[in-house]
């Protein structure tokens, strides 16, 4: 798998979930555990939305990210 491949993945799974408002659970690296939902996504960061709350998360501190249900992503 190439670094862009990565990349792309990436990129279309963060797509998915912040369209489509997917509630989902965020493991950062230290073991905190944050859920909520994507609403704003740029290259270093994301905005999880959870209550009427908001919380910047930098994407360097993430661990895991694990959607509450099944997402398929189609290949293009």
């Amino acid at each position: 798998m190439t670094t862009s491949s990565t990349s792309n993945l990436e990129e279309a799974f963060l797509s998915h979930v912040c369209e489509q408002k997917v509630p989902l659970t965020i493991f950062l690296v230290n073991g905190v555990k944050l859920q909520g939902s994507i609403t704003w996504i740029d290259v270093n960061s994301m905005l999880l939305s959870r209550d009427g709350h908001s919380q910047l998360v930098y994407k360097h501190a993430i661990s895991t990210i694990m959607p509450n249900n099944p997402v398929e992503i189609a290949e293009a």
